[in-house]
């Protein structure tokens, strides 16, 4: 790799780093535009700084205490991926559900692309059905089921 293009490779993980220490993480969401493309797209069909920001009030609603920790940082062109870890207490209504006061922690890998110095896409895969246990959403599978 060169080291113009190292230079960018770096420049883009510190654009994912300042998006979770800053606006997921202290709740800085008027950070967003400066970290958020007009044309960004996100995994749940959320669209532009105005959409991401609905997002994270979900998550920061939900889960007042919420700390992601990125465990992995990978750059490689106009692409970051993130391996992140999320802890919080859900203390308030989260997807439909009220807050139950529980400790609960969720993993997922994210996909972002940068275009103009900004994040313009992102694809998420979380462990949305272990977190969904967590809170009491959804009954655990037995772990012995029944023998027919």
């Amino acid at each position: 790799m060169n080291e113009g293009m190292n230079k960018t490779v770096q420049l883009n993980k510190h654009l994912v780093e300042q998006l979770y220490t800053d606006c997921i993480n202290n709740g800085c969401l008027e950070r967003l535009d400066d970290l958020i493309h007009q044309d960004f797209v996100g995994s749940r069909g959320e669209k532009g700084p105005e959409g991401y920001t609905q997002t994270i009030a979900m998550v920061r609603t939900g889960f007042p205490d919420v700390y992601f920790r990125i465990e992995d940082l990978i750059g490689e062109n106009d692409r970051v991926v993130a391996r992140w870890r999320m802890e919080g207490t859900h203390l308030g209504p989260f997807a439909g559900f009220p807050a139950t006061g529980k400790r609960v922690m969720q993993t997922a890998i994210v996909i972002y692309r940068v275009k103009d110095g900004k994040l313009v896409r992102a694809w998420l895969q979380r462990d949305s059905l272990g977190l969904l246990r967590q809170i009491g959403a959804i009954a655990a599978l037995p772990v012995n089921p029944p023998k027919a």
